[in-house]
């Protein structure tokens, strides 16, 4: 038995960390966090001291039995989770849950995956910082407050199933606002002036007008008044002028570049970092400070020299914006700066390209370059053209690595060729395009990343999380509109004439943009209206400074709580007592038929349509939004046209057919059968010869291609690729299959090793109870009787189970069945005698 136990929070840092130490060393995994608050109650002492009521949790608690034997035997425990916030609170989990005597317990931190820094840890450890545990429970007791008492009282004044959170709440006020923004902007039309040039030697550069005209008619007027003029340099002037490369990566900012360049989004790229760093190839992850240890600057420095000559490199540090950089002292690097690729996994060698570009180039020379601006006037009106020229002489640190940029309007300068005072230039062409003012471009994941971070709002473990949960929530989706065409105008002055042409171009695209949901713009406007402290900028980011201040010792976390509480709880009860329901309601018009009113609003199944109200004497009709509609921006006549849903085609093959609106966009009826309409189909354009050729489509792919013991199979293409489907099982089709031509012998084998692989996952199978316990993924078992299915942890070992067993399960794990409260008071009431 190992005299050692050390425990880390991931499996696959374990194994990682047990190649650099010896047989005397175990590492385990505690699989994240042991113990955490309940997930049925509030878990926290409101009315008293703020204590936290940590448990357990079921499938943690074979863990922690293992973990606790192991530390009984084993001499001395280290505890080696990561250096920040949420690793201090796991390790003090660790130690109290454990019950750790803290003369054999040692508390081991690194900013790496490397022997060396596992060595220098070992050799330095020290005991649990409880300032930072202390920040930790701040952070997870006031969003546990916040969340459970604001979620209720969205159920009961909006919608049913609604949750709230602190950054949560606020990142969707953010995408709001912007989107209101959007929405009230007007677009202004100008005409900017471009011009083409070629000096005495020939050579071609572009030029502009640094200033636009208002109309069409005074920029036809500024071309006109070109014919015929001669054109020449009035001035040149040449800077000398440096680039000097950017910070090594935060979190925030690999989140910014990693979207940039390789197209991630904010989780992937968390996601494909933390395997680089616990495969020992990049430093911590979760950082926001921009230095560089002196070790690093060295491994840098020498790479350089080797790689690129000794005028590429200069060794320097960088200070960060951010107020108290969290834990982790370090930026994001790899840990070995002589490994410039790595052959693994394509999107992760994709993501330590980068890190290692950035943080390379960050210790590189600046570029040199030479900056030229040329004036250029016209023998025929006051109006001078500038072209400016960018000329690299030296590249520097661009040799490596070059920052990209969000702004789409940027104009990168081109290079421009030699020119001098008083040269006669020939103009090409000019022409005058009309061009709008562009609205606030929306957010994406890593803009909006940019925006929290600016406004001190979340650190770098909430980015991802926060983004991927206000997805999951439906109050914000990506944008999957291209655009519409809008036409402009362009004119050309060439060989002495002005040319008028239409053109076209596509506007308001919001593709993989964040665009707010009607239920995320009313819940918003409703948590504005009744907690605006709550959703106040300026709050969140004063809560996150509260949290620094709690881990640097310098404030007690439980006297923050009573403030906060002492406020929060008396606006939360007064508006679960007197605000009003909030749908979003806005009335649209009148119906001709009828007279009633004609209005929009979120329902209990989702946005919709009502003609009339409750008020009147016969029940309100309704029709539900198609997915592409929205509450907020849904004309009169497109909400009148959906009360023409569902329509009658006519019939096809002896079966009625109908055109309707659905939850998941519009489709065809052909008796029982649904076929969806293509993207972007208006159903109301619909007829019924355009419906017989999606049956048609629908009945030819449904066909079965081949009867395998009597039953049919059927091809199709879903999410996760092509599959046959036989006996209501699908059979996924990989790609040593020819998918268009698939022989007997194909779907025979696809179908008998679906068959086999069924079979395989069974380790128990009691027939007569209708109970299984069966194989699942990542190494865990389920149990399933009927349409109950129980997950059971990887820890668990199931092959000895039994049917006792396995019914005690079933019986711990079985839903209650709720009492209504109409029916427990009428428990409680007693009888009444009815009067005589």
């Amino acid at each position: 038995m190992a005299k050692n136990l050390v425990i880390v929070e991931s499996p696959a840092k374990a194994k990682t960390i047990e190649k650099f130490l010896g047989k005397d060393f175990k590492v385990e995994s505690s699989f994240g966090h042991i113990a955490d608050l309940p997930s049925k109650e509030l878990g926290v002492d409101v009315e008293g001291d703020f204590d936290p009521k940590y448990e357990v949790s079921k499938d943690k608690k074979a863990v922690v039995k293992k973990l606790k034997d192991l530390a009984k035997k084993a001499e001395m425990i280290w505890l080696a989770s990561d250096e920040d916030r949420e690793g201090e609170a796991i390790a003090w989990h660790l130690a109290e849950t454990l019950k750790l005597d803290k003369e054999k317990t040692k508390r081991i931190v690194f900013h790496e995956i490397t022997k060396a820094a596992i060595q220098k840890a070992i050799e330095n450890p020290r005991g649990i910082d409880y300032h930072l545990v202390d920040a930790q429970q701040a952070r997870r007791v006031l969003d546990r407050i916040v969340g459970y008492e604001l979620s209720p009282v969205l159920w009961r004044k909006v919608k049913g199933g609604l949750s709230a959170g602190r950054v949560q709440s606020v990142s969707v006020r953010l995408i709001v606002e912007k989107e209101r923004e959007i929405q009230e902007f007007k677009a202004e039309a100008s005409y900017r002036i471009d011009a083409e040039f070629s000096n005495e030697e020939g050579q071609s550069f572009k030029a502009k007008l640094p200033k636009n005209f208002a109309t069409k008619k005074e920029a036809y007027a500024f071309l006109e008044s070109n014919i015929g003029a001669d054109f020449k340099v009035a001035d040149l002037q040449k800077k000398p002028a440096q680039k000097a490369p950017a910070a090594p990566f935060t979190t925030s900012t690999l989140q910014q570049e990693a979207a940039r360049k390789l197209y991630f989004s904010v989780s992937k790229t968390m996601n494909m970092a933390q395997r680089l760093y616990e495969a020992g190839l990049i430093t911590y992850m979760r950082t926001d400070s921009v230095n560089l240890s002196e070790e690093a600057k060295n491994g840098a420095q020498a790479e350089i020299i080797s790689a690129y000559g000794e005028k590429y490199s200069k060794p320097r540090n960088y200070k960060g914006k951010s107020k108290g950089a969290q834990e982790a002292h370090e930026a994001i690097r790899p840990t070995n700066f002589a490994t410039h690729s790595v052959n693994i996994d394509r999107d992760q060698a994709r993501l330590y390209d980068l890190i290692w570009k950035r943080a390379i180039a960050s210790q590189m020379s600046e570029a040199q370059l030479e900056r030229t601006n040329v004036k250029i006037e016209s023998s025929k009106n006051s109006e001078v053209f500038t072209a400016n020229g960018e000329m690299i002489k030296f590249d520097g640190f661009l040799k490596v690595y070059l920052e990209g940029t969000d702004d789409e309007d940027v104009e990168q300068d081109g290079m421009l060729p030699a020119l001098k005072v008083n040269e006669t230039l020939l103009n090409k062409y000019i022409t005058a395009t009309e061009r709008y003012t562009r609205p606030p471009a929306r957010y994406t994941e890593a803009s909006l990343v940019k925006k929290l971070e600016e406004l001190g709002i979340g650190r770098p473990s909430t980015y991802a999380p926060t983004i991927s949960t206000i997805q999951n929530r439906n109050y914000v989706e990506k944008g999957t509109v291209e655009g519409i065409e809008r036409n402009y105008t362009q004119l050309t002055l060439k060989n002495g004439t002005v040319k008028d042409k239409k053109l076209t171009e596509k506007v308001g695209s919001d593709k993989g943009k964040l665009v707010p949901t009607d239920i995320g713009m009313i819940v918003t406007d409703f948590l504005v209206n009744h907690f605006e402290s709550i959703l106040d900028y300026n709050f969140t980011a004063k809560v996150e400074n509260q949290f620094d201040d709690i881990a640097e010792g310098k404030k007690d976390w439980k006297k923050m709580m009573k403030s906060f509480y002492k406020t929060f709880h008396p606006i939360v009860i007064d508006v679960q007592e007197n605000a009003d329901r909030e749908s979003g309601e806005r009335i649209l018009g009148t119906d001709p038929k009828t007279g009633k009113q004609v209005s929009v609003r979120l329902g209990k199944f989702g946005p919709m349509v009502q003609i009339g109200t409750v008020d009147d004497e016969e029940k309100p009709s309704f029709a539900s939004l198609s997915p592409d509609q929205q509450l907020n921006t849904i004309t009169y006549e497109e909400a009148m046209d959906l009360f023409q849903l569902p329509k009658d085609l006519g019939t096809y093959e002896g079966e009625e057919v109908q055109v309707n609106n659905g939850r998941f966009g519009p489709y065809v009826k052909f008796g029982s059968a649904y076929v969806s309409l293509p993207k972007g189909t208006d159903p109301l354009s619909v007829d019924l010869d355009d419906a017989i050729v999606l049956i048609k489509e629908k009945q030819k792919a449904d066909a079965p291609i081949y009867h395998y013991q009597d039953l049919p199979v059927q091809k199709g293409k879903g999410r996760f690729g092509p599959y046959i489907k036989w006996n209501n099982m699908f059979i996924n089709v990989n790609k040593k299959y020819d998918w268009d031509n698939l022989s007997e012998t194909d779907i025979v084998t696809l179908i008998e090793d679906k068959i086999q692989k069924e079979k395989d996952k069974v380790i128990h199978h009691w027939e007569e109870e209708g109970i299984k316990v069966e194989k699942a993924r990542w190494g865990r078992h389920n149990i399933i009787k009927g349409k109950t299915k129980i997950e059971l942890p990887k820890t668990v070992d199931v092959s000895k189970f039994t049917l006792e067993e396995v019914q005690a399960i079933i019986e711990k794990n079985a839903p209650k069945k709720k009492t209504t409260k109409k029916k427990a008071a009428a428990k409680k009431k007693p009888a009444t005698k009815k009067k005589k």
